[in-house]
C-alpha cells in the first residue's frame, strides 16, 4: 500500500495534467467530430477539406482550454509565440489524421460514413499522442520559477494606495 501511495505522490502532477488534457481533448474531439460530419454530410465538402475546417475550429477551442486550464502553471512565453507553435504542431497532428483518412478513402476505397469516422478516430488518436508530447516540449514550457497563484499582500497593498 505504501508503494502505491509513493507512486501516486510521485506522478500525481502528471496524472492530473493528463486528466485535464484528456478532458479538453474529449471536448475538442466532440467539436471536431460534429463539424467534420456537418461539413461533409450537410454542407457537402470533400473529406479532406471537411477535416481541415473542423480541425481549425476544434484546435482553437483546445488551445484556449490547454493554455488556461491544463498547462496554466507553465511558463507563459507570449500568446503570439504559443498560438503560432500550437497551430503549427496541430498542423502536423492534422497531417497525421489526413493521412489516415486519405489512406482509408483513396487507397482502401472505403467511402462510407462509418469507415470515414473510424479513420478519423484513429487519426485523432495518433495525432493526440504527438500533440501532448509536442505541446509540453515546445509550446507550454516548464516554468523556470514557481508561478504565484495570487499576489503577495505587500504588492496588493502597495498597488491600492493612491500615487502622490
Amino acid at each position: 500500500m505504501q508503494f502505491l501511495r509513493r507512486a501516486y505522490q510521485q506522478f500525481a502532477h502528471l496524472v492530473h495534467e493528463l486528466a485535464k488534457f484528456g478532458t479538453i481533448g474529449a471536448f475538442a474531439f466532440v467539436i471536431d467530430f460534429g463539424f467534420l460530419n456537418l461539413f461533409k454530410g450537410a454542407v457537402g465538402l470533400g473529406p479532406l477539406t471537411s477535416k481541415v475546417f473542423a480541425t481549425i475550429i476544434s484546435a482553437t477551442f483546445a488551445y484556449l482550454g490547454n493554455r488556461y486550464w491544463t498547462f496554466r502553471d507553465r511558463e507563459q512565453s507570449g500568446l503570439g509565440r504559443e498560438y503560432f507553435l500550437f497551430f503549427l504542431l496541430n498542423g502536423i497532428g492534422l497531417l497525421i489524421g489526413l493521412l489516415v483518412i486519405g489512406f482509408t478513402t483513396y487507397t482502401l476505397g472505403l467511402h462510407d460514413l462509418v469507415s470515414y469516422n473510424i479513420a478519423n478516430v484513429i487519426g485523432v488518436g495518433l495525432g493526440t499522442l504527438f500533440r501532448y508530447w509536442s505541446y509540453k516540449r515546445w509550446v507550454f514550457l516548464a516554468a523556470t520559477e514557481p508561478i504565484p497563484r495570487e499576489l503577495p499582500d505587500q504588492e496588493i497593498n502597495a498597488s491600492s494606495r493612491p500615487h502622490q
